[in-house]
């Protein structure tokens, strides 16, 4: 059981770190420069602290998957760091259905990427009560 739930983890900490890279392209791919110029300043700064949070807390989660893979899968705050990543995950699909309603194939990949996290955190918190 223990491999399987090491291999989740570290695969969590690989989903985490693709997207720490994709939001790191978010002014490129978006055109950042330019979009963001035409809202307020306010939302304009609050948008990119914002991603660069989530940077921190992909790159920060990444990290603990490959450093601590034992520790987030038998103890109490490994756990909770389990369960609050595969929550964020599930908000985050629920998230694209309420403010991303289109049908491109591009947004049901990430749906799907979504999808993935929630269950790559998830299960290695299943296995560890096994």
């Amino acid at each position: 059981m223990d491999a399987a739930g090491d291999w989740l983890v570290r695969l969590g900490g690989v989903h985490s770190l693709g997207f720490a890279l994709f939001h790191l392209a978010f002014w490129k791919l978006f055109r950042w420069k330019d979009e963001l110029a035409r809202v307020g300043f306010a939302t304009r700064a609050i948008t990119q602290i914002l991603n660069l949070r989530l940077i921190y807390l992909f790159l920060g989660i990444g990290a603990a998957c490959f450093a601590f893979t034992g520790e987030l899968q038998h103890s109490g705050l490994g756990r909770a760091v389990l369960a609050f990543m595969a929550l964020f995950w599930v908000g985050r699909t629920i998230e694209q259905f309420v403010f991303l309603r289109r049908h491109h194939w591009l947004l049901h990949l990430l749906t799907a990427l979504f999808v993935l996290g929630a269950l790559l955190f998830a299960l290695p918190l299943v296995l560890s009560f096994l």
